[in-house]
């Protein structure tokens, strides 16, 4: 792909993300949640199809709406964060490193979604992060962690954090696996070129807890790299 290509895509991206951060930005304070993550969906799914994704999607009716799940899938690239909302059909909140929440217009928008800081590295703060997120799915509001912490280098999924096993036994949330395939190829970390294909996100049933209770969260841990790396593949 030619970088003249790349550098048009950035630049219409980073032109209809401004556009749908100010949208974003007044319906989040006076619209309910799920109007503004209708809203969310739709302006991503836009993004996305500007910048060269033809997003598929299977598995969708696996979810049942009106339930409260803990999600997780790989992390590919940076265009999870707008691939996800696109392709779930949930109203829901996620799990995002502090760091991020310092980052301008993007660590505004996160911070008024709800999502839940986690602080790497930091054991009290990171069981204070878990425990809010706890609160959370008890209030009814769905999840989504990504629990190899960081974007794939390599194409191929990491080792997955304990962290949000943990969440999933102290919660006894239903588990929904699912996995990102072709945005690794659209864009890599650390790199600038933008290779326009077909992005495919493939949802798992849900695992509900009287299937895992019986696990250790090491054990939980391996179960959900195998669903998803199959998911993914």
């Amino acid at each position: 792909m030619t970088p003249i290509l790349s550098v048009c895509l950035w630049a219409a991206g980073i032109v209809f993300f401004t556009f749908s951060f100010c949208i974003l930005a007044i319906s989040l304070p006076v619209m309910p949640r799920p109007v503004t993550f209708s809203l969310a969906r739709r302006l991503f799914s836009i993004l996305i199809r500007i910048m060269g994704i033809r997003l598929k999607v299977t598995g969708r009716e696996n979810l049942d709406p009106s339930q409260t799940y803990l999600l997780m899938g790989n992390h590919e690239s940076l265009f999870d964060l707008f691939v996800i909302p696109a392709a779930l059909p949930l109203t829901f909140t996620g799990v995002e490193a502090a760091y991020h929440f310092k980052i301008p217009v993007w660590g505004y928008l996160i911070r008024k979604w709800g999502c839940i800081p986690i602080q790497r590295g930091n054991l009290e703060k990171a069981k204070k992060s878990l425990e809010l997120a706890r609160q959370t799915l008890a209030c009814g509001l769905s999840i989504v962690i990504l629990p190899e912490g960081h974007r794939t280098r390599t194409g191929k999924m990491a080792a997955f954090k304990k962290g949000p096993f943990h969440l999933a036994k102290a919660t006894g949330a239903p588990l929904v696996p699912f996995g990102i395939s072709g945005l690794f190829e659209f864009q890599r970390r650390g790199g600038f070129a933008i290779t326009p294909g077909v992005v495919t996100v493939r949802i798992g049933k849900p695992i509900p807890a009287s299937e895992y209770n019986r696990l250790s969260v090491e054990e939980l841990r391996e179960v959900m790299f195998e669903r998803i790396q199959t998911l993914s593949a």
